[in-house]
């Protein structure tokens, strides 16, 4: 955008120039000014503004990473700076024991489903929510050449993700819900075992109790509406889907990647790791 604004303000000026020009010749003719020029006197005007606009839209495609790389970087130094302070928060963050709220017996009903594996596997999160869209913007880059547009696309898609990160993991750890399978994670053997108060003694493996406590909000789900969620805008803004002209097909890949990350979040219920709830927290 701040490109056709550039190119807009130098027709501007070309133009400009070509009526001062032409005020210039109708001074230094004063006996002529009644009379409109020709198209002779016209065109090396016309010419000389052609060219100028050429050499700024030259200019305007030359942003590459080689020439402006270095400079927009230590621009935004702060930015990613901030950017690796939330890194630090995050791990900080994964380190610390989440609550272990009050399980009772007449709570199990609900938490006796299986225990299963993740049909979207946890390291796979990062591939699509954050790789995925890196590679579709150095693509973008690689055809327009403006290393401003890939810069802040990955600087503003690491802070959407990091944030949701240390916000989603911080709710986690201070809510300490129960997984719905939590009852074989704190009973292998199905063999329940409760204190004097009614709450559980889990004899199961502690990583893996630990883990049963972080059921709200789902983490897959506000990763991959984080990640892809912000791809969804990205495109959106490069294909102009919303320029009223009415192509459906624009807004298939628009709403592609919000239909990726829905179907993550409904994984999630369907391999009983979390909650309907879980997953509605962690779209929004």
């Amino acid at each position: 955008m701040a490109s056709w604004n550039s190119v807009f303000l130098s027709w501007l000026k070309n133009f400009s120039n070509i009526f001062k020009d032409l005020s210039s010749m109708r001074v230094e003719n004063p006996a002529n000014a009644s009379h409109c020029l020709s198209s002779s006197d016209l065109l090396p005007l016309i010419e000389q503004g052609n060219k100028e606009y050429k050499m700024d839209e030259v200019q305007l495609g030359s942003h590459t990473i080689r020439s402006h790389g270095f400079a927009i970087a230590r621009t935004h130094m702060h930015d990613w700076l901030i950017l690796v302070l939330l890194v630090v928060i995050w791990v900080v963050i994964l380190i610390i024991h989440p609550f272990y709220r009050f399980v009772g017996k007449d709570m199990m009903d609900d938490l006796r489903y299986p225990l299963q594996s993740n049909t979207v596997p946890v390291w796979a999160v990062p591939m699509y929510a954050v790789l995925l869209p890196m590679l579709i913007f150095i693509f973008v880059y690689i055809r327009r050449r403006d290393v401003y547009d890939l810069h802040h696309a990955v600087l503003g898609l690491l802070f959407s993700v990091l944030v949701t990160a240390v916000i989603t993991d911080s709710i986690k750890n201070a809510v300490g819900r129960p997984r719905p399978d939590f009852f074989w994670r704190c009973f292998p053997d199905g063999k329940d075992v409760y204190d004097k108060w009614g709450n559980v003694i889990c004899h199961g493996d502690k990583s893996v109790i630990r883990e049963g406590h972080k059921s709200f909000p789902s983490g897959h789900t506000s990763w991959s509406f984080a990640g892809l969620g912000f791809l969804s805008l990205y495109l959106s803004g490069k294909i102009k889907a919303f320029d009223r002209r009415g192509h459906v097909a624009k807004l298939c890949i628009v709403f592609l990647p919000l239909l990726v990350a829905s179907l993550v979040g409904i994984s999630r219920v369907d391999d009983y790791w979390h909650h309907w709830q879980d997953v509605f927290a962690g779209v929004s």
